[in-house]
């Protein structure tokens, strides 16, 4: 879920969205039209997206293992290694 970032747009505003508020919602929530708290008229502010990169330690084989996963990779047509997890050390497409 999204959060969406809140600004009044009139003078008429309380504590809660003088500076602002965020309100995490669904995609399929109706955009808010004001403050919960004073009913000042408010509108939602187009801001950058929160994006995380970094987490190539999630593709690890240690970390598939950890939780359960087998992991395989493909070595010719049909024919899958295992590298990670429990379970059969090779697949074999007959």
């Amino acid at each position: 879920m999204p959060i969406y970032e809140y600004q009044p747009t009139t003078e008429a505003h309380c504590d809660h969205c003088r500076n602002g508020f965020d309100v995490l919602q669904k995609l399929a929530d109706d955009e808010l039209e004001c403050c919960p708290q004073c009913d000042a008229p408010i509108a939602r502010r187009i801001t950058a997206p929160n994006v995380q990169a970094g987490q190539s330690h999630l593709l690890k084989e240690k970390h598939f293992s950890e939780k359960g996963f087998t992991q395989y990779r493909k070595v010719e047509k049909g024919v899958y290694e295992k590298t990670a997890g429990k379970g059969p050390d090779m697949i074999k497409d007959q």
